[in-house]
């Protein structure tokens, strides 16, 4: 049954209409079109009454004598948007309806039905706007449950996880939030087969191309919301109608564009269960980075803590694990507060290590998987010495608390460039955040990484979830990829690599690429056209070669 309406084929179900022996004349292709109403006419101009989605009944008593008649008055209903002609034999026609009325139906593809033994008209309204109104209540109550559900996931701050668990729960449907890149953030399979669902999900999103920020895709099947908050969008929600013939009831409109929200909403709280010290130094760290209080306000604040930041050389220092998820071990993904518990350890040893080098510094947790702190030097002469120290420090802190610590729970230390006020101590917090967040994976085992030990690669690895670089690589590479997504035997992105990873020297990319010189230069032709680009220009191919490291740094996990 579509979400409000039901169908003409459903109407014929229905125990009224079958006691009248329905036979389908004309419009099968039209079978699935849902009903609105019903209305009982007797009266060729009847037309002009219709407002679109009506089952006429008729007996045909009014209905033209000739055959031109009939065919426009098949023709207006058909024109304003009728869904079906139901006649009952017996009174104007004995045997059947006219031919010419059935041929004109077939033509307009208008469902026409014969009533081949009499029944009351009031019977089959009475169950089909029952049904109507029975589905119209439950869709107003599974609306109101979605309005009841969305404050409260707002306030409590779901995961993305939980959000979509939630939504598809409503839905009963699949639901996907993936990433500007087309990456999946968060999936709920509603009782579905997941692997199925997100198999190739990259190359079938980029097919997925609904008109609006929210709206309906009938081609894929997939109702699109984008998300995002203050204006910048970050990714998109996407939710599976399963009934092809029919577009997604309001409801489900309404439910994407409610999770959509609590999902943009959910990116910019932060909770924290630290004590008060810890979290006036984290609303100061978070302050700096996010320029949400002025300069002044936060050293005076600081310097009540016994941080004194003005007129010092400041360095911002970002101290993170080498994996995202809690150490392996019994009960590890059972526990929901590992993650929190380990984060809050690896404060509690920033901030021990920060006093056992005797240095000055502002230290929390900058997000689920960092702890920062902002060193307040007296000199800059003493930059190194301080971070040998402060990573001395905290090697000693950490084995001490844990002996027997596994590799994969190693930590990178990363520190930005120096500056010489606190107006630029967010440059020196961003980029040492960014620098660890590279070097997490790098084999060395360096005691303090800086930002010349982190290439291209590195720093586009950091800034892969930076909603701006994901843009960038849509705009230089979205229409080579949606060809390739289409056209997935040729794949012409890695003949563009192979091109651009030689130098622009097309012979040596043919033998990269295993292809022969003539084919690969018509490669190379055809992915300039469909890029509008001059593969021949140093600063063009420069661009998409950076977008393809881009590109490589967002698809690694």
């Amino acid at each position: 049954m579509s979400p409000v309406f039901p169908t003409v084929r459903e109407v014929l179900d229905l125990v009224p209409m079958r006691h009248g022996a329905p036979r389908l004349v004309a419009g099968n292709a039209g079978l699935d079109r849902p009903v609105r109403w019903v209305h009982i006419a007797e009266v060729p101009d009847i037309a002009t009454l219709l407002g679109g989605g009506e089952l006429v009944l008729t007996t045909g008593i009014g209905l033209p004598a000739d055959d031109a008649g009939l065919r426009e008055f098949i023709g207006t209903l058909a024109d304003v948007g009728a869904s079906g002609l139901v006649v009952e034999l017996g009174r104007r026609y004995l045997t059947g309806v006219p031919r010419v009325m059935a041929a004109a139906a077939e033509r307009r593809g208008l469902p026409l039905i014969e009533l081949r033994r009499g029944t009351p008209f009031v019977r089959i309204t009475e169950a089909v706007h029952g049904l109507i109104v029975d589905a119209q209540l439950t869709e107003l109550r599974a609306t109101e449950e979605i309005h009841q559900r969305s404050p409260t996931c707002s306030v409590e701050g779901a995961e993305p996880a939980e959000v979509l668990r939630q939504a598809a729960e409503l839905a009963g449907c699949p639901m996907v939030l993936e990433n500007l890149s087309r990456q999946v953030l968060a999936y709920d399979p509603a009782g579905e087969n997941a692997e199925l669902l997100l198999d190739g999900w990259e190359q079938h999103s980029r097919q997925i191309r609904p008109a609006g920020r929210t709206a309906y895709d009938p081609g894929s099947g997939w109702l699109v919301t984008t998300v995002g908050a203050r204006g910048q969008d970050w990714g998109r929600l996407l939710l599976r109608w399963p009934v092809a013939e029919s577009t997604p009831p309001t409801r489900l409109t309404i439910l994407i564009e409610r999770a959509a929200s609590t999902l943009a909403l959910g990116r910019l709280i932060r909770r924290d269960a630290e004590g008060l010290e810890r979290q006036i130094h984290r609303t100061l760290l978070t302050a700096l980075i996010d320029h949400s209080r002025p300069v002044d306000e936060v050293a005076l604040r600081a310097k009540a803590l016994g941080v004194v930041l003005d007129r010092r050389h400041l360095v911002g220092v970002v101290v993170r694990h080498r994996g995202d998820e809690p150490a392996a071990g019994p009960g590890a993904d059972a526990d929901p507060e590992a993650g929190p518990a380990r984060l809050r350890d690896l404060a509690e040893a920033v901030g021990q290590a920060v006093r056992d080098a005797k240095l000055t510094a502002l230290t929390s947790a900058v997000d689920d998987h960092a702890v920062g702190a902002l060193l307040a030097l007296p000199d800059a002469a003493d930059e190194e010495k301080a971070l040998a120290a402060f990573a001395t420090a905290l090697r000693r802190v950490r084995l001490d608390a844990a002996p027997s610590r596994p590799p994969a729970t190693r930590t990178v230390v990363a520190a930005g460039s120096g500056v010489g006020s606190l107006r630029e101590a967010r440059r020196s917090l961003v980029e040492a955040r960014q620098i660890a967040e590279a070097a997490r994976r790098d084999p060395r085992d360096l005691p303090c990484y800086r930002l010349p030990h982190v290439g291209l690669a590195g720093l586009l690895h950091l800034l892969r979830d930076e909603p701006r670089l994901q843009t960038f690589v849509e705009r230089e590479l979205g229409a080579l990829l949606a060809y390739d997504a289409q056209h997935p035997r040729e794949q012409l992105l890695g003949t563009l690599r192979a091109y651009l990873e030689q130098g622009r020297n097309k012979s040596a990319g043919a033998a990269a690429a295993h292809l022969s010189r003539p084919a690969f230069y018509e490669r190379l032709a055809r992915i300039g056209r469909i890029l509008d680009a001059d593969l021949d220009s140093v600063d063009r191919c420069l661009s998409l070669h950076v977008a393809l490291l881009a590109l490589d740094a967002i698809r690694t996990p």
